[in-house]
């Protein structure tokens, strides 16, 4: 069994896709996918995200606002209130993205220090987004120090891996990770440690080959460790053994 460490599964009704949300996870059990983490970006969809979580035994939940979605005033008190609910297994997914809000750094990093401290305080790990920010994501983390937590996504360089493993953060890698255009990421892939990878879709956004231009689903995750499990020269088994195993440790599973 594998787990997609990081997808959008209130999102997979609302996009052009082969079937429902039950259809889609009904499909990835039955291809070796036996746990979700459903990701938070924002207050208004957070009681979507919750409410997949508390129907499924198998879904977990996270909460936080993605930086794209920072605003001036974020009710902080509101999502302290959902991080104490049960399935509940991370902050965020919070971070900085420089790439397509530059203008809200300043919003945006004070969201990161929040979600920091409140990962601290409710001793979570964080889920860190981060797009043309590497920097000032990285200081933030540094000068504030939580817990743990995880680079998600990732497709930065290996100088970035490695003040993020140095920090005791796992990197998860997507769908892009199987793109022809990607082998630069795939050499930092190599390099991770094993015990510190985790693997995810994102979905439905990034379908990995040999899915590409069609809706990503948790199903597909398997493309991705299929393609780490080359890289490091093991087998596939093998491979969902060790980021399921990491994934259990960073989220604390059962």
């Amino acid at each position: 069994m594998i787990i997609d460490s990081h997808c959008h599964l209130n999102l997979l009704d609302l996009v052009p896709f082969e079937g429902s949300l039950e259809a889609a996870l009904q499909d990835s059990r039955d291809r070796g996918v036996g746990a979700f983490i459903c990701i938070g970006v924002d207050l208004e969809t957070q009681p979507a995200v919750m409410a997949i979580a508390e129907a499924h035994q198998d879904v977990y939940a996270t909460v936080g606002i993605h930086p794209n979605h920072v605003v001036e005033h974020i009710d902080f008190e509101q999502l302290r209130h959902y991080a104490t609910q049960r399935h509940v297994v991370a902050i965020g997914e919070t971070g900085l993205d420089y790439h397509y809000t530059p203008e809200s750094a300043v919003l945006q990093q004070a969201s990161l220090e929040q979600h920091i401290q409140l990962a601290k305080d409710l001793d979570l790990p964080l889920v860190i987004h981060t797009r043309e920010a590497r920097r000032d994501t990285l200081d933030l983390l540094s000068q504030a120090g939580p817990r743990a937590g995880v680079m998600h996504c990732f497709t930065e360089d290996w100088e970035t891996a490695k003040r993020a493993l140095d920090l005791g953060f796992y990197i998860s890698f997507s769908g892009v990770l199987t793109f022809k255009n990607a082998q630069a990421l795939r050499e930092v892939a190599a390099q991770v440690p094993l015990d510190r990878l985790m693997v995810e879709t994102d979905s439905p956004w990034l379908a990995p080959v040999p899915h590409r231009g069609r809706s990503n689903r948790p199903a597909y995750v398997i493309e991705v460790a299929r393609v780490l499990a080359e890289l490091r020269g093991v087998s596939l088994e093998e491979m969902t053994t060790i980021t399921r195993a990491n994934t259990r440790s960073l989220f604390k599973l059962p």
